[in-house]
This record gives C-alpha cells, structure tokens and sequence, in this order.
C-alpha cells in the first residue's frame, strides 16, 4: 500500500486547506488588526469638519478657522502614523511580530476612545496623534506577519486581501456615522474602543513567525541598527520607497481627507442639515470603498501579469487621472460619483505596497524598514493637508485637482523599483508541477 504524500509546511502550501492552525491564526489576526485600523483612522476624517467647529464654538462648519485646525489636527494623526510605523516597527523586529501587533492594537483603540473627551482642538490633536502612533505600527506588524507565514505564491492576492480589512473597517466607521448620525460627532469615537478586546485573543492564540524566530536565535545579540536601512544596496531601496510613497500618500490623504469636506459645502447642500450632509458623506464614502475594494484585486491581477514595479506605475498614472478629471471644473453629486468609482479602484495601487514591501529588507530590519518607508510619506501628507487647509481654496475642489498631479512623480520614481529579491521566478510561473516536486 503506498503512503500518501506528506502533507505541505510553510511557505510550500498550495491550497487554503492546507494551511497550518498558526498560518491561519496569523491571518486572521492581521486582517483584523487591518479591519479595526481602517474603523478608528476614518473616524476623525468623517466628522471633522462639525466636530473641530463644535470645538471652535463655530457655528458654520466651511469657516476658515475649522479648515485650518481640522487640517493640523489631521497632520498630526499623519505624522503620528509616520512615527508609529518606525516605532512599532523596531519593537516587532527585537520584541516579535505578535507582541508588537497586541500593543498596537490596544494603542490606537484606547487613544481613540479618549478622543470623546476632548474639550479642545488641541486636546484632539494629541488623542489622535497618540492613536495614529498604534495605527501607524500596526500596518507595518501585520504586514511582515502575513508575509512571513503565508505562502510567498499568494502575496497579492493576500496584498488585496488585507487592504480588503482597512476598506471594511472604513465601511463600518461609515455606518457607525449614519447610525449615530442624530448625536453629537464625538459619539463615534466611542465606537473605536471595540478593537481593544481583539488582544485577548491574539495574545494567547498567535504564535511569533518561525522565520523571525529563526532570524533571532541565527543572529544571537548582533542585530542590525536602523542605520542599516540606508546602507548598501538596502539604501537605494529605501530611498526609492520613501519617494514613491511620500508623493502617493501626500495625494491619496489629499484626497482622502479634503473629498469629505468638500461634500459637505457643495453648494447644492448647503440647506441641508448636519445630520442629511452625514447620510450624503455616508453614501458616497461607501461607493469609494466598494470601488477601492475592487480597485485591490484589480491590483493583485494586474501584479500577477505585470510584476509589482509596473502595476504600481500604472496604478499611480491611473490614479492622477481619475482625480484631474474629476476635479478639474465644479461638479455636483450627479457627476462626482463617476469620478470616486475610478479613484476607489486606482487606490488599489495602496494594497500592493502591503506585500511588497516586507520582502525587500532583510528579517530582523523587515517591520522597521517596510513601517519607516511606507509610514514617514506620511509625514509629507501631514504637512500637504494642512498646507491645502490654510490655501483658503473655498470649496477645496482646486486643492484636490493639483494634489492629483503628485501621482505623475511618483510613477516616474516607481520606475526604478526593484522587485523582491525572494521571488525569483514570476508568480505565475511558480506554482508549476515541476518546481513543486524539485
């Protein structure tokens, strides 16, 4: 009678059932991590605008002033995410990737929770800045997590996946807005709480990736120091990162943040009460997210056919686009919403970096390098948000439409990426019989 074959380990499998506990653990826990940081960062971006004026003691939410506080506050959170990225990212590369994605968690749930309280804008600037810095991690955490305990064959579906949980988390911040919708907009930041009792279950049922494991005991106290990032051929990577993903993510916060606003003081609602403008900043931002989580597995697709470096480039061009088009003569809801199906779909260029990155640094510098890369762009958004906020540029569709032409630099940059050095064979290739059974 002959054996049955053994069944597949690690980075081996080739369907979901063979997937280890561990494995599935691990996913389940960074697509929750994801899920609950797309809820607590859209919190803040979808109250913004009568939340900063109830705080102002302003009475009309398009007043200068609530445009120039409400864009610090969200610098803040945007640099916060930047620091957090680089922070967390060390303590998951010496504490390990489970330690790290439970502090996380329980940082940004706790911090946005606080945020009811705030009596002050500048007192909601430093909840939000103190809970991006948990967000900001998290994103670096997750990533490494699934890319260290997932099969290298599936990076981008598992890219699309993941982001698939921020989209769902922004969905759920959306109908946390549309039901509290007749209290007063800090109320949806006790909804932000929830992701806290997550961490009772990842602190008993995740397990640390064997890779860093391996990585750790391989490397006995000789680590290497965040320097490293900017030596060698590793420096040239960071570097072309760095720029491709400031200039995105200074133009997709842009839009981000500046869409809602601008929503909210079209003039065809201007008679509208808060509570009608909610329900209209409900539903368009949830035609968004259906189209960007689309817009993931477009991605993952087009990375399949095309590799990273080119999808990225033609994501980025596609992006810039949507966004000058869209913005570059005043439009009503009537038309907008043609507008935000292309850019939700073109925000899939955002899922790729999810899996990409990791793989290009090394495993002890892999959450610092793919969290300080990605994360301090976000510094450069923080300061372009309030740079539009303080242009007076009255309904903010001039801000969006030149924020689109930061896309056409970053796919120039994205030009000269590499490609993971792990993959060495296209993925489409390498599920063939032949090289499973070499």
């Amino acid at each position: 009678m002959q054996a049955s074959p053994p069944k597949p380990t690690g980075q081996d499998v080739t369907h979901l059932r063979d997937l280890s506990p561990q494995q599935w653990k691990s996913g389940i826990a960074a697509w929750l991590g994801w899920l609950f940081d797309g809820l607590d960062m859209h919190l803040y971006v979808l109250v913004a605008a009568p939340f900063v004026a109830e705080l102002l003691n302003v009475s009309d939410p398009n007043d200068q002033a609530v445009k120039t506080y409400g864009s610090w506050i969200q610098a803040a959170f945007l640099i916060g995410w930047a620091l957090g990225g680089g922070f967390f990212g060390r303590i998951a590369d010496r504490m390990g990737r489970s330690r790290a994605l439970t502090l996380t968690i329980l940082t940004y749930a706790l911090f946005t929770g606080l945020s009811f309280f705030a009596q002050t804008w500048w007192q909601l600037l430093i909840f939000r800045f103190l809970a991006a810095l948990g967000i900001g991690g998290e994103w670096a955490v997750g990533a490494s997590l699934l890319s260290e305990t997932w099969p290298k064959r599936w990076r981008p579906w598992m890219a699309a996946v993941l982001q698939t949980g921020v989209n769902l988390g922004v969905m759920l911040a959306v109908l946390a807005l549309y039901v509290l919708s007749d209290f007063p907009p800090r109320y949806v930041f006790l909804v932000g709480v929830l992701p806290a009792f997550l961490v009772l279950w990842i602190r008993h049922a995740v397990p640390e990736p064997e890779e860093w494991r391996g990585a750790k005991q391989r490397s006995g106290h000789v680590e290497p120091g965040f320097l490293e990032l900017f030596r060698g051929s590793v420096g040239r990577t960071t570097v072309l990162t760095i720029l491709v993903c400031s200039l995105a993510l200074t133009a997709h916060w842009a839009f981000l943040y500046w869409y809602v606003q601008h929503l909210r003081g079209l003039p065809e609602v201007e008679g509208w009460s808060d509570s009608d403008k909610s329900k209209l900043v409900s539903k368009m931002v949830w035609l968004v997210i259906f189209a960007s989580i689309a817009g993931n597995f477009v991605a993952a697709r087009l990375a399949l056919w095309l590799r990273y470096r080119l999808s990225i480039v033609i994501l980025c061009l596609g992006y810039s686009l949507s966004m000058l088009a869209t913005y570059r003569a005043p439009r009503g809801t009537d038309e907008l919403w043609y507008g935000f199906v292309a850019i939700g779909i073109c925000q899939g260029v955002f899922a790729l970096f999810t899996m990409y990155l990791p793989p290009l640094f090394p495993t002890l510098l892999r959450t610092t390098g793919a969290g300080f890369c990605y994360n301090i762009g976000r510094i450069v958004a923080g300061l372009g948000t309030v740079l539009f906020g303080m242009s007076g540029v009255g309904d903010t569709r001039l801000a969006l439409y030149y924020a689109g032409f930061l896309f056409l630099p970053a796919a120039a940059v994205a030009c000269l990426l590499p490609e993971p050095p792990d993959e060495a064979i296209p993925p489409l290739d390498i599920s063939s019989k032949a090289s499973r059974e070499r």
